[in-house]
């Protein structure tokens, strides 16, 4: 019997004894006279047992069958291990039909010894910025280096962006290293899904920023600020560049990369991803149900994406650019290519001109000039250039224009960082 049952006891026993009033003993128990009757009549039936409540030592009816209680913690230590108590308490009612609360699950783990993977650093005070009141306002953006196939295949880089006003993922994707060339297959996707964001706020690597280089006596005398290729097309698509000078700073996009390093990482263990490829997948099917979960609503519902104008050309904008002048012989080199510009409506001649040479996502070149694509084919190559590989073709059997690199494209090695590692699509 616990102390109140006890009291309860001593009670009765007076007001047996008629040491108290029935009025009396109600007081001393806050109870009313007719519950004082109702476990007077149950004490003298049934003696101090009658006093327990009569649920004592039954099994709650909305109790968990020990069956379910078995299979959470086998499936947690099994197939889910490494999933934090939330995202397991989704997937045993996605995959498992075993429907129960995020708290129901976290008790059972708990009774049987097993914490959340998932470990947390005591927060620190810091002043919360309010968010953009418009979606498309402001994307974050960051590369993420990690092992995510956890040695089941290469180390991998997840390049992504959220935005601040809704916490939406608008794309991801998975490349071998944090290059620009991931960077801008990740904008050229949120640019044709979405529209074009106003600000992209990113930190200060050399991707976006150039850091300690003086400018060139041409950007000098044009006025020209030295800047990256991804920073040039930022300033194209009239996004504007906002650079974070602390981890902190960004929060939003180091916090999704701690939740896609514990989720993302326990699905593609799931899925056994062992490939880029296989990654990339596992990512495009995750994003969904993610965003779905995770995205707030903004305050403003008016999307501030801009949509790219008729006749957009993606090409023109996402590739690498670089000025040459073109040869007397109308020959533009680059790169160990020879491109042979080709007369026009226009112009009969190039020679002397300031081209603009683009190395597009796909490997290709393309030559403009004011603006227009010129027509080119390969040139062949100068005759100091063809006495000097002779020997080589001799030896190994390989044609000039292959040893040259000109008129046949360079077959990249298979470690090559362009050779197939951002094989993604739009769908």
């Amino acid at each position: 019997m616990n102390r109140k049952e006890q009291k309860r006891l001593i009670t009765l026993n007076q007001l047996e004894r008629k040491e108290l009033s029935l009025r009396g003993a109600a007081l001393i128990m806050q109870l009313s006279e007719r519950q004082v009757w109702r476990l007077l009549g149950a004490y003298r039936k049934e003696g101090a047992g009658g006093l327990a409540h009569g649920n004592r030592g039954r099994q709650p009816a909305n109790a968990l069958p020990a069956e379910v209680k078995e299979k959470v913690v086998l499936l947690a230590g099994g197939k889910y291990a490494g999933f934090n108590h939330s995202h397991l308490t989704e997937k045993l009612g996605e995959r498992e039909d075993a429907h129960l609360s995020r708290s129901s699950v976290r008790r059972i783990l708990q009774e049987k010894g097993l914490r959340s993977p998932r470990k947390r650093r005591a927060p620190l005070h810091r002043s919360r910025r309010e968010r953009y009141p418009r979606e498309g306002m402001l994307l974050q953006t960051d590369g993420s280096p990690h092992e995510w196939l956890e040695g089941r295949g290469p180390r991998l880089c997840l390049i992504g962006a959220i935005d601040d006003a809704t916490n939406r993922v608008p794309y991801a994707l998975f490349c071998e290293q944090e290059t620009a060339e991931g960077y801008m297959r990740m904008l050229k996707v949120i640019v044709l899904r979405e529209g074009i964001p106003m600000a992209l706020y990113h930190d200060r690597h050399s991707i976006f920023e150039v850091s300690d280089r003086v400018p060139s006596v041409r950007q000098q005398l044009g006025g020209e600020e030295p800047r990256t290729q991804f920073g040039r097309l930022l300033d194209e698509l009239g996004i504007e560049s906002i650079s974070a000078h602390s981890p902190q700073a960004k929060g939003r996009i180091e916090r999704l990369w701690g939740t896609f390093q514990d989720r993302l990482t326990s699905e593609l263990r799931l899925a056994r991803a062992s490939t880029i490829e296989e990654a990339n997948s596992v990512l495009r099917e995750f994003l969904p149900g993610y965003n779905q979960r995770f995205t707030v609503s903004a305050r403003d519902p008016e999307v501030a994406y801009v949509k790219p104008e008729n006749g957009f050309k993606t090409e023109e904008y996402f590739c690498f650019k670089d000025k040459r002048m073109v040869g007397t012989d109308n020959v533009v080199r680059f790169s160990g290519h020879r491109l042979q510009v080709l007369p026009s409506a226009d112009r009969l001649s190039y020679a002397h001109c300031k081209v603009e040479v683009h190395v597009r996502l796909d490997g290709s070149l393309a030559v403009y000039y004011q603006g227009k694509t010129l027509d080119t084919r390969p040139a062949p190559l100068e005759a100091m250039l063809m006495r000097k590989t002779a020997s080589t073709q001799a030896i190994t059997g390989t044609s000039t224009r292959e040893l040259a690199g000109v008129g046949v494209p360079r077959k990249p090695s298979p470690d090559h960082p362009w050779r197939g590692k951002f094989r993604t699509h739009l769908d």
